[in-house]
């Protein structure tokens, strides 16, 4: 019997789950394992720096009938995001996606009790073998994480050394102590979005810029220097105030929303519109 209320799951995905036995017994239990660690091309990079960084991935936006990213649809990203790169274009892969995410919003105590024991064994592993502890639960969605387990991030920060960290779209996200949740703004170039972004850079945030071109990244942006984000996923190993360019990968490199960024002799474009 399918446990969890798919009222709000659209029409299609639920066919799908009913018609496959392999999902309707999926979706009529907890998930066995929330986190990965090492399990794509992005997070494995940080281990040339001695860090190991296990991720949560749940369905972005409304891919499960609750918007898991309160600004995707001003910063026009739903269509680019890297939800569907890579194995995330699997239909296994989006189901357990949304199975995470269910999980998480209807069954909050089991979900929380079940993170902390990965998390714990993670940080258990990453001392054994001298890792950096390193986290991302947004590995595909915007969840305001300090709101719900802020205590539980701080004790594991002092107790074990884990590395919080996160890239968001909303710029006025508080957090109490930067040191033990570190935060990304995440870029677009969407007119609708600029004062959000005016807000991040005001705050002196790290920005994440997504350029279409990996030979065209300009070495300023908006008058802040850029660094190499795909050179690994440890933003926090990054100083603040610093552009971390990434290029487009995926939907992504056909975007043309003004999510992606085109530059043209080392000057950045959202469209037509001059922005560096």
């Amino acid at each position: 019997m399918i446990i969890y209320d798919l009222s709000k799951v659209p029409a299609d995905v639920v066919a799908q789950i009913h018609a496959s036995p392999k999902y309707t017994k999926w979706f009529s239990e907890f998930p066995t394992k929330l986190l990965g660690v090492s399990a794509d091309a992005k997070t494995v990079k940080g281990e040339k720096y001695g860090a190991l960084t296990a991720i949560l991935y749940l369905s972005p936006a409304k891919k499960s009938g609750v918007n898991m990213c309160a600004m995707s649809h001003i910063a026009m990203c739903e269509v680019p995001c890297l939800d569907e790169a890579g194995r995330g274009a699997m239909n296994s892969v989006q189901m357990s996606r949304l199975r995470k995410t269910l999980f998480m919003l209807q069954y909050w105590d089991d979900f929380k009790a079940m993170l902390m024991r990965e998390v714990t064994k993670h940080a258990k592993y990453c001392r054994k073998h001298d890792y950096k502890c390193a986290i991302r639960l947004n590995g595909t969605s915007d969840v305001r994480w300090e709101l719900k387990i802020w205590d539980e991030m701080v004790y594991f920060h002092h107790q074990w050394g884990v590395h919080w960290y996160d890239y968001t779209k909303i710029a006025n996200r508080l957090i109490p102590d930067r040191s033990v949740y570190d935060l990304t703004f995440s870029y677009s170039g969407v007119p609708e979005y600029q004062r959000y972004a005016d807000t991040a850079i005001a705050m002196g945030m790290r920005l994440a810029v997504v350029f279409r071109y990996r030979a065209e990244i300009p070495k300023t942006f908006m008058g802040m220097d850029v660094v190499d984000g795909d050179d690994s996923d440890l933003r926090f190993l990054e100083p603040q105030g610093v552009v971390s360019a990434l290029y487009a990968k995926g939907k992504a490199v056909h975007d043309h929303s003004g999510f992606v960024i085109d530059t043209f002799k080392g000057v950045a474009r959202s469209g037509s519109k001059l922005i560096a």
